[in-house]
């Protein structure tokens, strides 16, 4: 059953403006349209976040199940998000107004919650935990999840609601898979 739709609460949608608003004064800067882009596309079907889970291998074999456990927690993380959570709000997504300045993947599922913010705090949760990783990972986890509503692929409230989700799957996460 489908739950009510954000875009129906006016403190929402006073939200979302505010925000779309605000990134409309940065939008079509030649480097902040870059950035934005690359960071969104890098990051679906969590590419990026598998990149860097794997990454430690390299150094150490030691570092395999931390490596497989993230994956599985970004598969889990994805089904429960883009299949479950998002079959219960059917909100639309933003309206791309302008041509966009870059190749970007429009995603087929409905906009509440972003799967990428989301994503981005389970492997914050995750890989922030190495020491090598940390520096990286929490400044990229949030400049994924913004660049969502950047692109206009998602509205801000879809942004926060994914990374309260994610939060929450992430420290679930963290139990699970191994340091």
């Amino acid at each position: 059953m489908p739950l009510p739709n954000p875009d129906d609460l006016p403190v929402v949608r006073a939200f979302d403006e505010a925000v779309d608003d605000a990134l409309e004064r940065v939008r079509g800067h030649r480097a902040a349209d870059r950035l934005a882009y690359l960071a969104s596309e890098s990051a679906n079907f969590s590419l990026v976040w598998h990149v860097l889970a794997w990454l430690p291998v390299l150094r150490s074999r030691r570092s395999l199940p931390r490596a497989v456990g993230t994956s599985l927690a970004l598969g889990a993380e994805s089904v429960i998000v883009n299949g479950w959570v998002k079959s219960h709000f059917r909100r639309g997504r933003p309206v791309a107004t302008a041509v966009r300045p870059h190749r970007l993947r429009v995603p087929r599922t409905t906009s509440f919650p972003s799967g990428h913010a989301s994503s981005a705090m389970v492997a914050a949760s995750l890989l922030g935990r190495d020491p090598l990783l940390a520096p990286v990972v929490y400044p990229l986890a949030a400049v994924v999840a913004s660049s969502r509503a950047y692109v206009r692929i998602h509205h801000a409230s879809d942004v926060v609601g994914g990374l309260v989700i994610g939060a929450v799957l992430g420290r679930l996460a963290r139990a699970l898979v191994p340091r």
